[in-house]
């Protein structure tokens, strides 16, 4: 009996024990691997659902709440916001308020701007770009929409003009696979959202910020 329960907790050592891992080797083989799946996606925040569309169209809506604040205040601060936005570096002819609505506490800007994709010493790659920003204000909530997004684009001397929806949707601008953006389109994509998240960001900062 004695040699059999030896026996026995010789089987059941042998099964516990084992030799350790190299637990630094395993993390050092993991960030490696996160840090080229993320080299393989850096276009993913660009990536399908990035551009969404409103009956077909581009649209893109900032909901921001404003505790304290009335409709009154949300309006004159997103008055000034917009105001000097059509007025910054950068800005274009025609760029400005287009109506407002004092009663319903509404801003409509009416942006012309330039899209710069890239700019080096021998050479600068840009379109004229246009788009509408609604301000819709009630007491404590800001309501921002961006959309009639357009281009103008220099082709070959020739200046072409483009809607968004020609460009920049999922269809026009990203691969079947959803894993990269197509090389013309993809820029204008790209830069669009860049500006949309640049603009967005801000507008919640300032109509956040203390009166």
């Amino acid at each position: 009996m004695l040699l059999m329960w030896l026996a026995a907790t010789q089987v059941v050592a042998q099964n516990v024990w084992e030799r350790p891992q190299d637990e630094s080797a395993t993390i050092q083989k993991q960030s490696v691997k996160a840090k080229k799946i993320e080299k393989e996606n850096k276009d993913a925040k660009y990536l399908r659902g990035a551009v969404p569309t409103v009956n077909g169209n581009v649209e893109w809506v900032l909901d921001v709440d404003v505790p304290g604040k009335s409709a009154q205040q949300i309006y004159d601060r997103m008055y000034a916001i917009l105001m000097d936005l059509t007025r910054s570096e950068g800005q274009l002819e025609g760029s400005g308020l287009a109506l407002v609505n004092k009663q319903d506490h509404i801003v409509v800007a009416g942006v012309r701007e330039w899209l710069v994709f890239s700019n080096s010493f021998l050479s600068l790659d840009r379109a004229k770009f246009y788009y509408t920003l609604v301000a819709r204000c009630s007491d404590g909530h800001l309501n921002l929409t961006m959309n009639h997004i357009a281009y103008k684009y220099d082709e070959n001397g020739k200046m072409q003009s483009y809607k968004a929806e020609d460009l920049i949707t999922d269809d026009e601008a990203v691969n079947k696979k959803n894993t990269r953006l197509y090389k013309g389109t993809g820029k204008f994509r790209r830069k669009t959202i860049d500006r949309k998240d640049y603009l967005f960001r801000k507008v919640q900062e300032l109509v956040q910020k203390d009166i």
